[in-house]
């Protein structure tokens, strides 16, 4: 039984006393039995939590309390079991870091096509499609004909487009990230670089995956996740794709079979990345795991 409830949110507005926030955020989640990760800057709120029915109504009625918060954007899907191992609220500089400084979402963005508009938008003749996410994100899944950035981070994202942007001269600029925020930023960003027709997908790859019918997709693949699912499919189902705990990144059961595979210590994308002590320290950290496992399994 799908007794979990997962919450994706964030809000663009503005905090004032951060170290307060943080205090009340962890309180809420800890009572209310609530793990995941929310981050929290003078820019607004990001994260994604889980827990029972009533914790993350507890926790999602706090949140929509805080100044700008009341129409938050938000998306729900549901898990067997828990995705998250801790609690983490953390205080950053930015809630999605792009690093520019003059970037206002708050302030501006660009047009919003809804995921059942997406299709029809998204093929027309003077519409280009970005997908605003990271290189490993994309590989295992993206819409039919997106450009390909192949930013390493987000960061990255504004020097590609200056590089770029010539080739996109009088088209329609079409969007898309994993929930939307990201698209928040890269809009707005856009706009301040003059680029008029810039549209993005409201609620992002989550939204269409929840919304859009599968015969109906233009969506190849499965959407990578920031936590223990790794990975989703139509109608938010979960995938198939595991994590390398060493570099964070998606694995196939294909790329198990990579002679540089070894579980929780290296795959064929960082096995070069760690010095051999570094993966001796994996190893035991691997070791304690299947240990923790086989003492619940005993329970």
């Amino acid at each position: 039984m799908t007794n979990i409830k997962i919450l994706a949110l964030y809000q663009f507005t503005y905090f004032e006393n951060l170290l307060g926030l943080q205090k009340s955020l962890k309180s809420i989640c800890e009572n209310s039995a609530v793990l995941g990760s929310l981050l929290i800057a003078p820019e607004g709120i990001n994260g994604t939590i889980a827990g029972d029915e009533l914790g993350i109504a507890s926790v999602l009625s706090f949140i929509e309390s805080l100044p700008g918060c009341s129409e938050l954007e938000r998306k729900f899907s549901f898990a067997d079991k828990m995705p998250f191992l801790k609690l983490r609220v953390r205080i950053k500089k930015e809630i999605v870091s792009m690093g520019q400084s003059q970037v206002k979402p708050g302030q501006k963005v660009g047009n919003y096509i809804t995921a059942l508009d997406w299709n029809d938008f998204i093929l027309g003749d003077d519409v280009i499609v970005i997908d605003t996410r990271n290189d490993y994100e994309v590989a295992i899944g993206t819409f039919n004909g997106a450009v390909n950035p192949e930013t390493k981070k987000f960061r990255d994202f504004p020097k590609w487009w200056k590089k770029n942007a010539n080739k996109f001269i009088d088209k329609k600029i079409a969007m898309f990230c994993t929930g939307g925020i990201r698209c928040e930023k890269s809009t707005n960003y856009l706009l301040q670089q003059n680029q008029k027709n810039v549209f993005h997908l409201k609620g992002g790859i989550l939204k269409y995956l929840e919304t859009v019918k599968a015969e109906d997709s233009i969506w190849t693949g499965e959407c990578f996740v920031f936590d223990q699912r790794v990975s989703l499919k139509h109608e938010l189902k979960e995938g198939t794709y595991s994590l390398c705990f060493a570099c964070r990144r998606p694995i196939s059961e294909f790329d198990k079979l990579n002679c540089e595979y070894e579980e929780g210590v290296s795959c064929h994308n960082c096995f070069d990345q760690h010095s051999p002590k570094r993966k001796d320290g994996f190893r035991e950290r691997q070791e304690q795991i299947k240990l923790k496992t086989q003492r619940k399994d005993d329970e």
